[in-house]
């Protein structure tokens, strides 16, 4: 009765949906509706189409309602919402926040000659300028044992460090925005992302927003922060001010609570950072391009992952196949999900890692014929037969690997010893973690090519899963563009474009 539909079609289809409905909840966060009648009741007018004059002024407070005190870092004296500044002041650091303590900064935005505490118009917003990181790990020399000398109190936090104690660490960034446009509201419009950051008062029957201050927390990286110990009395701290649009700051309010509700859900701070670095770095329209490149990035790789499952699941024979291989990007890929997590990557990056590292040790179960039998608690395995033609696949397959290991033993061995001698690390289990990965990303092309010289010789392509390799292909191109967005280390980044050569090669055989 009704036509069949396929499980990939009908992924695409929804694909498709999500797109379009992330485009209209996306149309309606940067557009907002004004009001129709300017004459009416019902608009709210801006309190700065009255051109009143401004200063902007900055506090320090040991708590964010400045109970106990409050101290002036920042006053700008000719405050111009149209015209963008940058200002670098030293803040002197209370006792408590040097003690492990955090510091808030209060942002005023009032009346020339008038005290912010008395105006009746200011807004103002209340910030942190510490937040709390666990410290980097001190790296060393593995043969000499030497480190960088270090100060009294550096080497009292690498001691805390240890425990694993985070230590408060300074924002050295504060950033201020102001909606400059005189955008009139409608009062039964008004959206509610705006509404938390408006302040309004009646002025006879018309109602005036104050003006729509806003502390962008997008703009504070990890790489800005400073650790702060005992002995420091004072950090720089630069402030800058822009004018931001109105759909732009709608845009940047939804961003931020996206931010914090991944840190809530257990994202580390270093997390976070590789999410603002997307927004920050970026303009919108590159931004767009990235949401468009990131969606079809996760739609290639379900169907990638779906067809090389439901290969290997119907997969009964090698023939054609190099085990060898198979065996090389099971090793490689649990050699870079361990590398990345020692270095504390992204979990946009190192989540994938993991599920592809889960379904590498599945195909090499298939691959070898791998049965596991449990007897209690104790496992045995046992490997199925080769039958003739499979002997043939494995017989050139050894002779690759045999060619290969000429060349590629030599060069890892040399170069685990150039980085035992000449660079430094946090421990031993680092540094095997870097030299294996580093032979994979260097190296580990090479054991591609075995698969490469069973296609030549046996004069066919047939037997490779060309669906998941062309999802894994157009991957491999986005990932050259993601290269350049996500925070990775540079060997991780280099291995995408070394990934393309392989599947170029892939295709010319299939040719």
């Amino acid at each position: 009765m009704f036509p069949r539909t396929s499980l990939t079609s009908l992924i695409v289809g929804l694909f498709l949906l999500y797109v379009l409905h992330t485009c209209w909840v996306m149309f309606g966060i940067v557009y907002t509706k004004p009001c129709e009648k300017p004459k009416s009741d019902s608009c709210i007018a801006p309190y700065l189409a009255g051109k009143p004059r401004l200063q902007l002024s900055v506090y320090t407070a040991l708590r964010p309602n400045a109970d106990g005190g409050h101290s002036l870092i920042h006053r700008e004296e000719e405050f111009d919402v149209n015209t963008r500044f940058e200002r670098l002041v030293n803040v002197s650091l209370p006792k408590k926040t040097r003690k492990n303590g955090t510091l808030y900064a209060m942002v005023f935005l009032h009346q020339a000659g008038v005290s912010p505490w008395q105006d009746p118009h200011q807004v103002h917003l209340v910030t942190q300028l510490t937040t709390y990181m666990l410290p980097k790990p001190p790296e060393i020399s593995l043969i000499t044992g030497q480190d960088e000398p270090q100060k009294p109190d550096q080497q009292k936090q690498s001691s805390d460090s240890e425990q694993d104690r985070p230590v408060s660490h300074w924002r050295s960034r504060l950033t201020v925005n102001v909606v400059s446009e005189n955008f009139l509201f409608d009062r039964e419009a008004l959206p509610g992302d705006v509404h938390r950051y408006m302040r309004v008062y009646q002025s006879g029957k018309k109602m005036i927003y104050l003006p729509l201050l806003f502390v962008d927390e997008l703009s504070n990286r990890v790489k800005d922060l400073m650790e702060i110990n005992s002995s420091t009395t004072e950090l720089p701290l630069t402030i800058s001010y822009d004018s931001i649009a109105l759909g732009k700051l709608r845009f940047w309010i939804h961003m931020q609570d996206a931010v914090y509700s991944l840190q809530q859900f257990g994202f580390t701070e270093k997390d976070a950072d590789e999410i603002k670095g997307i927004f920050v770095d970026t303009n919108l329209y590159f931004l767009a391009l990235t949401f468009f490149v990131a969606a079809f990035h996760l739609l290639f790789d379900f169907l990638a992952f779906k067809n090389d499952i439901s290969f290997w699941k119907h997969k009964k024979s090698m023939v054609g196949m190099s085990s060898k291989a198979v065996l090389w990007r099971c090793f490689s890929t649990i050699v870079i999900f361990l590398y990345l997590l020692d270095e504390q990557t992204s979990l946009l990056v190192l989540v994938p890692a993991g599920i592809g590292s889960l379904i590498e040790v599945w195909k090499v179960k298939k691959a070898f014929k791998i049965h596991v039998i449990w007897r209690g608690l104790t496992p045995t395995f046992l490997f199925g037969k080769l039958d003739e033609s499979e002997k043939r696949t494995e017989e050139y397959d050894t002779l690759a690997m045999k060619y290969l290991s000429y060349l590629l033993y030599p060069l890892c061995i040399s170069g685990a010893v150039y980085s035992l001698v000449f660079v430094k690390y946090k421990s031993w289990y680092s540094w095997i973690i870097n030299s294996l990965v580093n032979g994979v990303y260097a190296f580990g092309f090479l054991f591609m090519l075995p698969q490469l010289f069973v296609n030549y010789k046996l004069k066919s392509v047939a037997h490779l899963p060309w669906k998941a390799f062309m999802y894994k292909a157009f991957n491999t191109f986005i990932d050259d563009v993601f290269a350049f967005i996500i925070t990775m280390p540079t060997s991780h980044r280099l291995a995408c474009f070394r990934d393309d050569v392989v599947f170029l090669v892939y295709l010319y055989q299939r040719w």
